[in-house]
């Protein structure tokens, strides 16, 4: 697959000099030291990127010296917070890795329904941390995500339409910019630089605490539902979830069965449709609102698994996909549903292929996503029904680059609207940010750019270049 465009060259990292420069306080991993594959590991897994050094900063004065060190010394900076990256952006090639992850603190006040949250902790420990008061902040489905890649990308998952997306609940952010600055941002201080942090990726910064807002999310009604493959089962799960109440959002992935012992035997590798739902309104009215996706199952001839219950919110974005030595090829899309001609056709080629995996993930959004006005933040947007991924996966880059025509003629197929979304783009390239920031948006991206980091320093992104 593609890598992301560096329009500067990266010269070699002294790393003497910049053990040094940090001090004994910040650990420094090179290439020859003990631990450096753990280091540079990005899930899912099989990226191969090598940085010249990863950075284990414990605050935000550590990680302002990195950043002055890396500007100093022309070095290109990647920033790693979950570790959830495809295409490893959290471990570029020859750059200085901030490695977040020590940064996992979270302070809650309960009664101001806010949080602070290090710039390293997960969607999943924030997520037990908040769930002990019956609070949350809407993040994705998989725990293991890191909550500073999610935000600034946007942050689509299983709360969107009753809670809108990660950034409609960001309040604040300390930052570290360019400069080697430490700065805080929201609606009255920087405001600029709020609005491009909300959604405009990795390009202004690197973002040392978050401050959110925290709702009132306990118990809620959620889990698997799965079912035969069948054109009208696609399109019928994907109109259910757009007609449902805001309060149900589902994330739907169409593909062959893992050989997984909660789905029968005779099902292994065959194509089926799992809807992962999120009820989050009132529990006696969970029924009523699930019924129609589990009558698009008793259609398609009976639910394979129906794993919808009560539960506490946090104990849905537990599990995920095993990390591995595998390699992803993919393309995002937007649309506005997907009809059953449109299904079809994906069925017919998800069948056809012989990917090692494949799939199309369907997240169908609208509700409180779209009530935010497109140019709020610079997640644009807020007009689309739906948000897409269609991925192959290989056991080496060669294999995976095979499949990229396949990938992006099947996701040209189902689009039904120009755009890509930040967090799903495997590609780094021009094409993809502009398509991700249209408009009026790249230009406003681009002028805070400017302002924040006229030299490109944080470019191991979706990068969109200075004015």
């Amino acid at each position: 697959m593609s890598q992301p465009t560096s329009p500067l060259s990266s010269p070699a990292v002294p790393v003497d000099a910049l053990r040094d420069a940090l001090g004994d306080g910040t650990p420094v991993v090179a290439p020859d030291d003990d631990g450096y594959g753990d280091a540079r590991a990005i899930e899912p897994g099989g990226v191969e990127q090598r940085p010249a050094a990863v950075v284990r900063p414990a605050d935000a004065d550590a990680v302002a010296r990195a950043v002055r060190f890396a500007r100093d010394a022309g070095a290109e900076v990647s920033v790693r917070s979950g570790g959830h990256s495809v295409f490893g952006l959290g471990a570029a090639d020859g750059a200085l890795t901030l490695d977040l992850r020590g940064l996992d603190s979270l302070e809650l006040d309960v009664d101001g329904r806010t949080a602070w949250a290090g710039g390293g902790i997960t969607a999943g420990a924030y997520s037990r941390g908040a769930g002990e008061h019956g609070l949350a902040t809407p993040f994705g489905d998989t725990g293991s995500v890191g909550v500073g890649g999610i935000t600034l990308g946007g942050g689509i998952g299983l709360l969107s339409r009753s809670l809108g997306m990660t950034v409609d609940s960001l309040l604040g952010a300390e930052v570290v910019t360019a400069d080697g600055e430490v700065v805080l941002t929201d609606a009255d201080r920087e405001p600029d630089l709020f609005w491009a942090l909300r959604g405009g990726g990795g390009n202004f910064g690197v973002v040392t605490r978050f401050r959110f807002a925290l709702h009132e999310v306990s118990q809620v009604v959620g889990g698997v539902l799965l079912m035969p493959a069948t054109p009208e089962a696609v399109a019928g799960v994907v109109a259910a979830a757009d007609a449902a109440p805001p309060e149900l959002t589902m994330v739907v992935m169409v593909m062959p069965a893992p050989p997984m012992p909660m789905i029968p035997a005779a099902w292994h590798g065959r194509l089926v449709v799992m809807a992962n739902a999120c009820w989050s309104g009132p529990l006696d009215r969970a029924d009523a609102a699930l019924a129609p996706l589990r009558d698009v199952a008793a259609r398609a001839g009976g639910a394979l698994l129906d794993g919808l219950r009560p539960a506490p919110y946090p104990s849905l974005l537990e599990g995920g996909p095993e990390g591995g030595p595998l390699v992803a090829t993919g393309r995002t899309f937007l649309g506005d549903g997907l009809d059953e001609a449109a299904a079809a056709h994906l069925l017919e080629q998800l069948e056809g292929s012989d990917a090692l995996m494949r799939a199309a993930q369907l997240r169908v959004l609208g509700g409180a996503v779209a009530d935010v006005p497109a140019d709020a933040t610079a997640y644009a947007h807020r007009g689309a029904r739906l948000v897409g991924n269609v991925a192959a996966v290989a056991r080496d880059a060669a294999g995976a680059a095979g499949y990229r025509p396949w990938v992006d003629a099947l996701a040209d197929r189902l689009r039904g609207a120009d755009g890509a979304y930040v967090n799903f783009s495997l590609d780094g390239g021009l094409d993809v940010a502009q398509a991700a920031y249209p408009g009026a948006t790249w230009e406003r991206l681009r002028d805070v750019k400017r302002r924040y980091d006229p030299q490109n320093l944080f470019r191991g992104n979706v990068n969109v270049p200075p004015a």
